[in-house]
């Protein structure tokens, strides 16, 4: 586990020289919880490596602070129902062993009516 934090670390530093803040990483029991930072300091995207793979949550924000996107992995794959939000639309997709079941889109319009009722 320190071997793989030390080279996680390391990669991550070299590729991160271009960004005012720097990658943080954290040892959760056995995750390794990653957070990665725009120029100006918010949160761009927070998950969890296991084994040196993608797992469980992993959550992508705009420069303001709005979530984008909520994915999920399991041993590296994509699984379970991502959803990707934009000004237009919301995207449901759901993933079973890293490949594509079904993509639900919904418009603004219909999300708000969905919601008053």
């Amino acid at each position: 586990m320190k071997n793989f934090l030390a080279i996680c670390i390391f990669c991550l530093t070299a590729v991160g020289y271009s960004q005012d803040k720097q990658p943080t990483y954290s040892v959760e029991g056995d995750l390794v919880k990653a957070t990665y930072y725009y120029d100006n300091g918010a949160i761009k995207t927070q998950g969890y490596f296991k084994d040196k793979k993608l797992t469980g949550e992993w959550v992508r924000f705009d420069k303001s602070g709005n979530k984008k996107q909520i994915a999920y992995y399991d041993n590296g794959k994509k699984v379970g129902k991502w959803f990707v939000w934009s000004k237009e639309t919301l995207k449901e997709i759901n993933y079973q062993n890293n490949a594509v079941v079904n993509v639900n889109v919904w418009k603004s319009s219909e999300i708000k009516v969905a919601a008053n009722k």
